[in-house]
């Protein structure tokens, strides 16, 4: 495990460097000299595929080249003798990433996140998954558990909500449900802190992070509401590792077995059929 205090500074460091993204203007960040960009489904603690998609993206020889990221934590990798997740490595390994390529690595808001903040449980499979969460950080931190355990909370609450393209492509975690959408001001993109309304069930936060409705009304909506053509979104668990659920939107996932990326260009026209071709699924054992 890394030394507690340089990775306190480090995940500080990463915060501050989410914070002030260039082109970020609220939440939203606009990829506006961006030459492609690569996206990951939720990762959920999957350092290998994590491993995998950072040699694709080769991010040192594409020097215009960004890479996203959603839902690092609350995974199926565990520490033994019942000590605890271990996907706040992956939260580590992302932080460390970010102070290296400050202007070209970015992390948007899920749920799961959300969930550390607002102290909403999270369950599966019987288990809850912040207190597994919180477990395995104590089992590797010990007594700095507690400030690490901090200043990851703080690095989720200065996460954008979204990332957009010169060629309308909006990439978020989620879309509302169609609940929401009468009530969801466009005025939360455009705030720096989300009032602790928002990150409540049927707030704005809540709705930009939970949703999962598809279908092509909803879609259209909030195409409108974001000035957005094309959506790139995870959340969804996919049984191939992506889904195209309608003509606007297609969902990438991270996790096992089938691992997925999608890598296309940031400028030139796309339609969501080039969009798919631009998916592939990470060689993980």
């Amino acid at each position: 495990m890394p030394d507690p205090e340089k990775l306190l500074a480090t995940i500080r460091r990463a915060t501050e460097l989410f914070r002030a993204t260039p082109g970020r203007s609220g939440g939203v960040i606009a990829l506006e000299s961006a030459e492609d960009v690569i996206v990951v489904g939720d990762l959920h603690g999957n350092i290998p595929a994590f491993r995998k998609v950072l040699g694709v993206a080769a991010l040192a020889q594409h020097p215009r080249r960004h890479l996203v990221l959603q839902e690092l934590i609350h995974g199926n990798r565990m520490y033994p003798d019942e000590q605890g997740d271990k996907s706040h490595q992956l939260v580590d390994l992302v932080a460390a990433l970010k102070c290296q390529y400050p202007d070209r690595v970015h992390l948007i808001l899920g749920n799961h996140e959300l969930s550390e903040l607002t102290g909403r449980v999270i369950g599966k499979n019987g288990m809850a998954l912040n207190a597994i969460f919180r477990q395995g950080i104590m089992t590797a931190y010990g007594g700095h558990a507690d400030a690490v355990y901090n200043a990851y909370r703080c690095l989720f609450a200065a996460l954008p909500l979204a990332v957009r393209t010169p060629n309308r492509v909006f990439l978020c975690h989620t879309i509302p449900d169609a609940i929401y959408l009468d009530d969801l001001d466009p005025a939360i993109f455009g705030l720096d802190e989300w009032p602790p309304e928002t990150m409540k069930r049927g707030g704005a936060v809540y709705a930009l992070t939970w949703g999962r409705d598809t279908s092509e009304e909803t879609l259209e909506r909030f195409a409108k509401m974001v000035d957005a053509d094309w959506f790139i979104t995870g959340h969804q668990p996919c049984d191939e590792g992506f889904r195209q659920p309608n003509q606007r939107q297609i969902i990438i996932d991270g996790t096992d077995p089938y691992p997925a990326y999608l890598l296309f260009p940031a400028s030139e026209p796309v339609t969501v059929e080039s969009l798919l071709e631009g998916v592939r699924i990470l060689p993980v054992p």
